[in-house]
């Protein structure tokens, strides 16, 4: 077994038992800690790990029954063998009952107490060994739905209480909340969690693509429909037939185009560019947006209509800084894989450092605190993250307040500046294992330092 679960603690009231099992075990490999009643033993449970504990069941201040029913109700770690020379069968099975693990009658011979414990290793390495392969088996599968979510916040439960709700509907969804809130992440944990779950999921960025292609990339176009179109295109509608089709940032969608798409969530049909004919669609619609839609509706840039179409059921997600009570719980859901893709053990972080980032205002949000947690993986190689080691980047994604500061150049100058300083913090002055961290010559960053008087 590990070094560490080789110890053991021994409970008896007799000294000379107490140095008999402590000569004989020491001579076997293990490491034997003692205690003089049940009592004591609790102690010492509080204090250290022993996964393997001896116990007398006859003894002052606290007996062994007693011991096993404080160690069961305190939910103390370790395996328990009693010990008696006045034990009788209905003793034993009374302290298997409370959680003993096997019982051996006194006077016992050194090899019988070392062959029970031998069992009592070979049962614990089993458990732990199962334990392991069930927490593999889980981790191999991806969470979906309601699972992929990580939150403690009341508000954040709320929202996932009514994605439930509204996932057993067919009905369009609109989804809010501001950049790097996590609005796809909930769009498919809606997918997962609907009737449609065996279909495609589907997203497009309506933002992203320019206005002339994005009508044929949502309704598909016909062969010759125009310049270029050599072959025909069914378009995302008809590519998630039978699922969902996510729109997000559907306050970008030019408005030439919304009558289209209203057509398409009225008619549950679609007509590819260059048709006459309509081709029927069964496609659950989703839209996210960062912007408010409302304002946009006043302004004349969003059709009326269509907003009350998407907006069936609206599901908005609060911003990170108002659920500080999840930023814990998303750095220990991400760090172990953003550090899996850096091929390293994932580090633990000081309270301290939780801390600050839990008191962090998150002006990107989740999107924000991924980023955080990435550079300070790269720029920290240390197995524990204090305080001082976060890079937050609060500072540096402040929007300027006036034209003199939204110079592209003193940014960057800026950035450049505060990653040197970084890197020769974690190597502690070292400057050729910092421009191995920064990725650039020795010579470079000697130039860099001198320039930036560092």
């Amino acid at each position: 077994m590990p070094e560490n679960q080789r110890q053991i603690l021994v409970i008896d009231d007799e000294p000379s038992m107490r140095h008999m099992l402590k000569t004989v075990l020491e001579r076997e490999g293990y490491q034997v800690d003692e205690a003089e009643h049940g009592r004591q033993g609790l102690e010492r449970l509080h204090l250290g790990h022993y996964p393997l504990i001896l116990c007398d069941i006859r003894m002052p201040e606290m007996d062994g029954p007693t011991f096993l029913v404080e160690k069961e109700t305190a939910q103390l770690a370790g395996t328990v063998i009693m010990m008696s020379a006045y034990g009788t069968l209905d003793t034993a099975l009374g302290c298997m009952k409370q959680g003993a693990y096997d019982y051996i009658a006194k006077p016992f011979r050194p090899d019988e107490i070392v062959l029970t414990l031998r069992k009592a290793e070979e049962r614990l390495q089993l458990r732990q060994e199962n334990s392991r392969l069930k927490h593999a088996a889980k981790r191999s599968v991806r969470p979906q739905g309601i699972a992929a979510i990580v939150t403690g916040n009341p508000v954040m439960t709320a929202v996932l209480a009514d994605l439930v709700k509204a996932a057993h509907s067919s009905a369009p969804v609109l989804i809010t909340g501001e950049t790097g809130t996590g609005k796809e992440l909930v769009a498919r944990a809606l997918h997962a969690e609907s009737t449609r779950h065996n279909g495609p999921f589907l997203a497009v960025n309506c933002s992203a693509i320019p206005s002339g292609l994005l009508e044929s990339e949502l309704f598909g176009h016909s062969r010759g429909a125009f310049t270029g179109a050599d072959r025909a295109r069914k378009g995302l509608f008809g590519a998630a037939d039978g699922g969902t089709l996510l729109l997000d940032e559907i306050g970008d969608l030019p408005l030439e185009l919304q009558p289209k798409l209203l057509r398409v969530l009225q008619e549950h049909e679609v007509r590819p560019v260059g048709e006459s004919k309509a081709h029927p669609v069964d496609v659950r619609v989703l839209a996210a947006t960062a912007c408010d839609l409302r304002e946009a509706v006043a302004a004349g840039r969003f059709r009326e209509d269509l907003y009350y179409r998407l907006a069936v059921v609206t599901i908005e997600i609060p911003p990170l800084h108002k659920r500080p009570e999840d930023v814990a719980l998303l750095v220990e859901k991400y760090l172990p894989l953003l550090a899996a893709r850096f091929k390293r053990p994932a580090p633990q972080l000081t309270t301290q450092a939780l801390e600050k980032l839990g008191s962090h205002h998150w002006p990107g949000n989740v999107r924000e605190l991924l980023n955080v947690l990435e550079t300070t993986l790269v720029m920290c190689r240390e197995d524990l993250i204090d305080a001082d080691d976060l890079i937050l980047s609060g500072k540096r994604l402040q929007r300027p307040s006036n034209p003199e500061e939204l110079s592209l150049k003193k940014a960057m100058v800026d950035l450049e500046k505060d990653y040197i300083v970084r890197a020769l913090q974690v190597t502690g002055g070292n400057r050729t294992q910092a421009a191995r961290i920064l990725e650039i010559s020795l010579r470079s960053l000697i130039y860099k330092i001198k320039e930036y008087d560092l």
